[in-house]
Formats: C-alpha cells, sequence, structure tokens
C-alpha cells in the first residue's frame, strides 16, 4: 500500500501549460532544436548531438512514494522545485504512452527552455496527445548545482507525478513515465514488462505463420540489437519490430507496447554489419545523439568511449526498416526469453513455468553502463530485469507465472554474452539463429540432469557443443551448487513470492 500522506504534504498543481506565461507548449522539434542550439554538435549527418553532466540514470537517488517513506527534506525539495520552476522559461510537451485503449496515457514533460535538448529527444520517442495528463514529470537538470540541494527523483505513483531534481540525462525523463505506465498496467491484472517485441514470420510446408517473442532484458544487454534484428530472412519469411524497451502483458496474452515514435538505443560499438537496421536509422539526419562521441568536423565514432559507455540515439520508427506500424502484439505472444550475459549459462535454455518465474525473479546479468558506470561487468540480479518495479517484487513474479500460463507461452533463457572463464564468445549470428530456430520449431532439445532445464541438442546453423558450460570449468556442479545456494537465498527475500516458485530453482 501507498505511504499515508496528509494532503498538505501534497505538491501544489503544476503550472497549466495553456495560460502560463513562462511555459512554450508543445513546441516544434524546429522550436526545441532551436532552443537548444547552445548545446548542439552537428554530425556529418545533418543530425545534433548533446552531451549531458549525468551519463545514465540515478538509481541510487530515486525513490517512490509506495515503496519508500519521504522525509520532510524530500518534501520541502519538491515543493521548492515547483516554486523554483514557476520563476523559470519552461518548455512543456504532451506525449501518449502506448495505443491500446486499456493501456494507453497522457504524459506531460516539464523542462527549462535551456535543457530543450531533453524535450526534442523524449518527445521524439512518443507520439502527441490530448486532452488532460495522467502522468506529469518536472526536470530540473541543474537543481543539485544549488547549495544545500542534492540530486532527487522523487515518484508519486498514485498521483501520476515525478520530480526529477538535479539530472539533465534523458533516460530520467523517458523512464519516469515508463515506470508508471507498467505501474497503471499492473493495477488493471496485466504486467508491465521491461521488454522488447517482434513477429517473426515463418514458412513452413507451403504455409506462413507468424511468432510473436518477447526479451526481457536489462538495458544494453543485447534487447535492441535483437528485437530490431532482421534475421536474414528473406521473404516470404521476415521480422517486425514491435516494440523496443516497455511492454504490457495482458491477462488475454496480448503485448501491448509503450513508444509509439522511435527508440532510444545504445549505440556504443554498433556495427553496419551486424545491425544494420538500426545503424541505417542512427545515421538519419532525424536522429538525435546524446553522449556519442563527434568530432569537431562532425564525424560520428561509435566505437570511442571517451565521453561515456553509455552513447544514446533517439531514432524515428519511421527510418526503422525492420519496425513494423504496430506496437502491439494484438494476436498474443508465444516465446518470451530472458536475456542474461551469465557465463555459467548455455547460450539458451528452455524453462516449464515454475522455471520461468524463477528466472523472471532472478533477473540473473552483468551491470551495464547504462544502470552503474563503475560497476560495469559485474554481475548483477534484478527482478524481472526491470529497475522500475512500484510495490513488492514478489507479487510481480508469480503474476508473471499466471500469465505466461494461462497463455500457454514457451519461455527461455537466451545468452548473449560468452560461456564460461575461457569466453566462448556468443556473438549476434548465433543468438538470430537461436531466435529463429525457436520460431520454427527446429530445435532439438534434451533434459539436462545438472542443470535440470532443457538445453539444446542441436540448433540448426550452430555447433552447439563448444558453448556447453560445464565443458569450461574445471568443477562446473560445485560452481553450479555456488550459484543455486546464492538464487535460493537471493528468493528468500521476496515475502510475496509463493513458494512453489522459490523451490524451483535451477
Amino acid at each position: 500500500m501507498s505511504q499515508r500522506v496528509e494532503r498538505s504534504r501534497l505538491p501544489e498543481e503544476f503550472p497549466d501549460p495553456e495560460v502560463a506565461d513562462n511555459v512554450v507548449y508543445n513546441p516544434t522539434n524546429e522550436q526545441l532544436r532551436e532552443y537548444a542550439s547552445h548545446d548542439e554538435r552537428t554530425t556529418e549527418y545533418g543530425s545534433p548531438r548533446y552531451v549531458s553532466e549525468q551519463k545514465s540514470r540515478s538509481a541510487d537517488q530515486t525513490t517512490n512514494l509506495i515503496d519508500d517513506e519521504f522525509d520532510d527534506a524530500d518534501w520541502e525539495a519538491i515543493s521548492d522545485g515547483l516554486a523554483a520552476a514557476a520563476e523559470r522559461e519552461l518548455v512543456c510537451l504532451d506525449r501518449q504512452v502506448g495505443r491500446h485503449e486499456e493501456t494507453s496515457f497522457t504524459c506531460r514533460l516539464f523542462v527549462p527552455t535551456e535543457y530543450s535538448r531533453i524535450a526534442l529527444a523524449w518527445g521524439n520517442l512518443l507520439e502527441p496527445a490530448t486532452g488532460e495528463p495522467d502522468f506529469q514529470t518536472l526536470q530540473l537538470p541543474e537543481w543539485d548545482e544549488q547549495v544545500d540541494n542534492e540530486r532527487r527523483i522523487r515518484v508519486l505513483p498514485d498521483e501520476g507525478l515525478t520530480f526529477v531534481l538535479g539530472s539533465d540525462y534523458t533516460g530520467e525523463a523517458k523512464k519516469s513515465f515508463l515506470r508508471l505506465f507498467m505501474r497503471r498496467v499492473k493495477e488493471q491484472g496485466g504486467l508491465g514488462i521491461h521488454a522488447g517485441s517482434k513477429r517473426v514470420t515463418i514458412e513452413s510446408d507451403g504455409e506462413v505463420r507468424t511468432v510473436g517473442q518477447a526479451f526481457l532484458g536489462l538495458s544494453a544487454t543485447g534487447k535492441s540489437t535483437l528485437t530490431g534484428h532482421g534475421c536474414w530472412l528473406d521473404e516470404p519469411e521476415g521480422t517486425e519490430m514491435l516494440q523496443d524497451d516497455v511492454c504490457a502483458l495482458l491477462p488475454d496474452g496480448q503485448v501491448t507496447g509503450s513508444e509509439g515514435n522511435g527508440l532510444y538505443i545504445k549505440t556504443d560499438g554498433l556495427d553496419e554489419d551486424e545491425q544494420p537496421a538500426l545503424y541505417e536509422a542512427a545515421t538519419d539526419d532525424e536522429a538525435v545523439f546524446e553522449n556519442v562521441w563527434v568530432d569537431e568536423d562532425g564525424t560520428v565514432d561509435f566505437d570511442n568511449t571517451e565521453l561515456t559507455a553509455n552513447g544514446r540515439a533517439v531514432i524515428r520508427r519511421e527510418d526503422l526498416s525492420s519496425a513494423s506500424e504496430d506496437i502491439d502484439m494484438a494476436e498474443g505472444v508465444d516465446q518470451v526469453f530472458f536475456i542474461t550475459r551469465n557465463p555459467a549459462m548455455p547460450p539458451v535454455a528452455r524453462l516449464n513455468d515454475k522455471q520461468a518465474a524463477v528466472a523472471f525473479m532472478l533477473g540473473e546479468s552483468i551491470q551495464t553502463s547504462a544502470g552503474d558506470p563503475d560497476a560495469a561487468g559485474e554481475s548483477i540480479r534484478v527482478v524481472g530485469t526491470n529497475p522500475f518495479i512500484v510495490g513488492p517484487p514478489g507479487e510481480e513474479g508469480d503474476r508473471f507465472r499466471e500469465l505466461i500460463a494461462d497463455n500457454n507461452v514457451e519461455c527461455f533463457i537466451i545468452n548473449t554474452g560468452h560461456v564460461g572463464p575461457s569466453k566462448a564468445d556468443i556473438g549476434v549470428r548465433e543468438s538470430v539463429k537461436i531466435l529463429v530456430g525457436a520460431a520454427r520449431g527446429d530445435i532439438t532439445w534434451r533434459a539436462d540432469d545438472t542443470f535440470g532445464f532443457e538445453v539444446p541438442d542441436s540448433v540448426p546453423g550452430i555447433d552447439v557443443e563448444p558453448f556447453y558450460p560445464p565443458a569450461h570449468y574445471d568443477d562446473f556442479e560445485a560452481e553450479l551448487e555456488r550459484l543455486r545456494t546464492e538464487r535460493r537465498e537471493y528468493l528468500e527475500q521476496f515475502e510475496n513470492l509463493p513458494q512453489e516458485i522459490a523451490d524451483a530453482v535451477y
């Protein structure tokens, strides 16, 4: 339950952008780019590049009123932030998250005019909206530069309000709304998932069918790559990217999208050969770069991480050849993949319903530059690979199990990193062959007594034997038992998680 709050502690109303003298309401992209021209470096493609002071999300400074208590300093910061905003010239954008009737909400973002680059990038992710806002965010990037002010991201889920005080990172604006989108979906009986989604069209015995796939993974672990990849299929076969980042899994199995206009992709190491569709869209003149290395003459270098290892680009769906006009999987999802970078895991494994709920709760991967650059490369567990859950995480694991069981969804773990300490690398080509093999139903499986789940006996186009984890460890059984002990201890902290799920640890 949410923290009980006296009405006097709730913030004053946000400005009314249609009447406030200090607010530029729904400016065009051209206006926003003009307002942000002092921060822009134009790339060789004609697109703008901006550099933010914060290069990733401020997770440690983020709390919400459902799971956390706000102290007097928090309430004072919220009040002072609104007072400061009343004295500033602001830009305000209204955008729509989601298209589905049950999962569509109006979002309103306020940022100071001199930080219009944030509004430009965020606004290109979503479609224009009308009507009163369901969610509102005030972002004051320079807040913590003032004496006695500390960076704070404070979320009031029941009121649909977020205060981003002290960060100029576009990802904070983006996630402020998607966090609340997922919260509302859960209240409706579904589940918000940090996932991409795609359709794979397969021809078999003269018949063409589509397979809906969804990919749960932390930022920068390959979610965008797998979701947006064309899989090198020829007509009548092919793929369509529906959604890149956050979706809603509904009780009837539908997976509805959130961002209808664009994608916020990671650009580091972006490769034209391995990721042709993403590369083409990122090099269009309508892309917006954030923290990407650009030389003084405009030359873009996706391999240069001197600014950060978390370079980003907002690209338009219409410039992405693999993108569908749809963002919703109305026909329902058939397969869910949990993306991991755990070197003790095989390239792919097939799970039963309870094991899939365990995989959801464990959310095993490695820390990336999008979450905590200082800890990049370290092992990490995040429930649902979703750092934006509001409410008890254990409830989410149980809800996920129910939804996949009710809708007969196949679930897999897919490793996009490497196997073992010897680092047998699993490349994009191997991952794509796994996706196509799963969609075709051409992977042959065997029950593995060591792991307790199914591993591939064969995958068309891949020699799976060199990727079998036990062959890469001196004592794999000891390594796996260590992992299982850690996993059991990790799951014990979730009071709302049914015991039958906790007992299914693999």
